[in-house]
């Protein structure tokens, strides 16, 4: 990666939550590193996505989707989201295109950042009719100078590579940051955390996935080449843990048979998985605990 003219910097990307924010950082990376749903307030931590050439390396924060906070969890998700505005090269405002997208937060987020804004608009292939496309456009386009209004489709990957080339025409002259060959600075306990959390969020409804987390204790290689991997999940009631594991196991098993999967691909290795289930009564509102967990 040696360039005179190497190119670099960071990019945050941010939001109301469920708009596609982790799949399209995934998109771009084309590997799976974010805990995506179709449930709101899955990413609960800023999380850092390097896309790497030998001309350029762009830092993609992914944040928290900027909510109404009503728990101590909440507040310090909405918090990680903010402080990812500032000291970046460039801000990547994502709305859904397909609901009325909010001018108010849209204009007052975008506000705030003193560098580039670009506006992304998600989920294009799903707005009916086309018409109705060229209408978001022009009424987001009133509510600030955006350096770049761009239409696509995170899920298809439709206009993902051509708002990557955007970016790094931005870009500023500066150096690697990282090596060339990682994509995230996250540790790999931190992404198979995340990945066993996404398949709570997927397979459990209402308040039961807002109330886990999941810490791996254990990640060791045996002889074989086989990583053992061991995590808690944990709840805030006995009733969530019930449900979680489910009759005679069956939704433990379950998540991690699916887990497994995503980070068998991940590490290009064959995993053992084991996950166990713990209460702690109303974690989401303990500092102490939240610190622990990496949320504060």
């Amino acid at each position: 990666m040696k360039n005179k003219e190497f190119k670099s910097g960071f990019v945050s990307i941010v939001g109301r939550p469920n708009v596609g924010k982790s799949t399209l950082l995934n998109r771009i990376l084309g590997e799976k590193i974010v805990a995506v749903s179709d449930k709101p307030q899955t990413t609960r931590t800023a999380i850092r996505g390097i896309l790497s050439d030998e001309a350029s390396q762009i830092i993609f924060v992914d944040t928290p989707g900027i909510h109404a906070a009503k728990s101590r969890i909440n507040q310090s998700m909405v918090d990680a989201a903010y402080n990812a505005i500032s000291g970046i090269d460039l801000l990547v405002l994502v709305v859904d295109a397909v609901a009325k997208p909010d001018a108010d937060f849209v204009r007052k987020l975008a506000s705030k950042a003193a560098c580039p804004v670009f506006l992304v608009l998600n989920k294009v292939d799903l707005v009916e009719p086309k018409e109705r496309l060229l209408e978001v456009i022009a009424s987001m386009s009133n509510l600030h100078d955006f350096a770049e209004i761009i239409p696509l489709s995170a899920q298809s990957g439709s206009n993902v590579e051509h708002l990557v080339d955007l970016v790094r025409q931005r870009l500023p002259l500066g150096i690697p940051y990282f090596p060339e060959d990682i994509l995230t600075d996250q540790p790999e306990k931190t992404i198979c955390a995340e990945l066993i959390r996404e398949k709570v969020f997927r397979l459990t409804n209402e308040e039961v996935p807002y109330g886990t987390a999941v810490v791996v204790e254990a990640f060791k290689e045996r002889e074989n080449g086989v990583i053992a991997i061991s995590a808690m999940i944990l709840v805030e009631r006995e009733g969530q843990k019930g449900i979680i594991i489910g009759k005679k196991g069956t939704m433990l098993k379950k998540i991690g048979e699916q887990a497994r999967r995503d980070i068998e691909r991940l590490l290009g290795t064959r995993i053992f998985l084991e996950l166990y289930v713990k209460v702690q009564e109303r974690w989401t509102e303990r500092t102490a605990v939240l610190r622990e967990l990496g949320y504060e």
